[in-house]
């Protein structure tokens, strides 16, 4: 019995080590591959289209990845092979530069790793659903905080080391933090979830007739693109302003410290809202954020003070996102409910995100891409109310 009750916190530690891996690679490369595709020479298009692939993958290979998890019942051992793959496709980095070979290694190394996250969602969602099926936000913030730490960590560090030593070490740094993740992710305790064969799927499609889930979807659909303007050009449009690399990565740490807080401290902030309410300030949030960013950028402190708000805009609406994806998808739709959550919030929004922001950005400056942002996170906001008028009267 002991052991019994000992194997949902191994597996949970186990799945807190591995966001700490995951979201350290993440912390080296997304803040600092601009830099290093700039410093190689590519046009700023160039750039977002780079930057944009991870969205493409994430049209389609999350929901493969969960629909195979799914079939199977093999989570773990599809983020094990997953991770390895993303690891030997990261060797692409180490290739003569060109946009072909970036192209290349960037689409393999974001297919594989669009697997990752999802699944161990997945992973974490078994463990701490309730009687309710829901979720219990204060577990699932304990978990998921060590993410941010690791974030954090290589975010700042990155900044300093990619300073003293130049971007030439971009490659070898991610390399070695995706190692990292392959031993991350072979701690983690094989789970035993029942594998369904060739049974009939669960009615997914009547789950998405609810239209409440759509308009759920839809406002994680704009909220999330107005964030892509942040994930794609806000080193960028720093760099244009004349911020060195440490002051960079020490704005995108005010924001993970923020985060963090907000993922430590979440179970007894959340019960004093609603989950659709949660998604409507942080939409909104996001909007004032993002118009800040805009118009003030030369300002170090309003810049300092934007990033506070990403515990709110990113952090609160993550975790109401997970509940909510819960709620809506449970049991064997689970796996699926949190792919359409990546490809619909992270796949889509992402891809007009980057490509469409690489567009503003060159017609009219970085700046453009956060105005563009301030809008889609108002549109956000009213999918957001909408769902929870529909989801009220369920």
């Amino acid at each position: 019995m002991a052991d019994a009750a000992a194997a949902p916190g191994r597996t949970l530690g186990a799945c807190a080590l591995l966001s700490f891996a995951y979201f350290a690679s993440i912390g080296a490369f997304n803040p600092y591959a601009p830099l290093w595709y700039k410093e190689l020479g590519l046009p700023v298009f160039a750039i977002g289209v780079l930057v944009s692939i991870s969205s493409w993958t994430r049209l389609f290979a999350p929901y493969a990845w969960g629909a195979l998890a799914d079939r199977s019942g093999q989570r773990v051992r599809l983020i094990r092979w997953a991770s390895l793959a993303c690891l030997l496709a990261s060797l692409g980095f180490l290739l003569p530069p060109s946009f072909a070979s970036l192209a290349a290694a960037c689409f393999l190394m974001y297919l594989f790793n669009a697997a990752i996250v999802p699944l161990t969602e997945t992973v974490v969602a078994a463990q701490l659903v309730t009687q309710g099926g829901g979720m219990d936000a204060r577990k699932y913030g304990r978990v998921r905080v060590w993410g941010s730490v690791g974030f954090l960590s290589t975010v700042l560090l990155a900044g300093w080391w990619f300073q003293h030593f130049g971007m030439r070490y971009f490659a070898w740094t991610v390399i070695a933090l995706l190692l990292l993740v392959v031993w991350a992710a072979h701690r983690l305790p094989e789970q035993h979830a029942p594998s369904h064969g060739h049974e009939p799927a669960p009615p997914l499609r009547e789950v998405l007739s609810h239209p409440e889930v759509r308009w759920f979807f839809a406002g994680v659909f704009l909220t999330v693109l107005a964030h892509s303007a942040l994930y794609a050009f806000f080193s960028l449009y720093l760099d244009e302003l004349g911020y060195g690399k440490p002051v960079v990565g020490g704005l995108w740490a005010v924001s993970v410290v923020v985060e963090i807080v907000w993922f430590a401290f979440q179970g007894r902030l959340l019960e004093r809202g609603s989950l659709h309410g949660w998604l409507m300030a942080a939409a909104l949030l996001s909007a004032a954020r993002f118009a800040a960013t805009a118009a003030f950028g030369a300002w170090v402190w309003v810049l300092v003070l934007a990033q506070c708000t990403h515990a709110l805009t990113f952090a609160a609406q993550h975790t109401a996102c997970i509940a909510l994806v819960t709620r809506y998808f449970p049991g064997r739709l689970r796996g699926r409910g949190q792919a359409l959550y990546s490809v619909l919030g992270y796949g889509c929004s992402g891809v007009l995100g980057s490509v469409g922001g690489a567009s503003l950005a060159s017609l009219w400056g970085y700046a453009a891409t956060f105005w563009a942002a301030t809008a889609a996170a108002l549109l956000g906001a009213l999918c957001c109310w909408r769902s929870a008028r529909l989801d009220a009267t369920r």
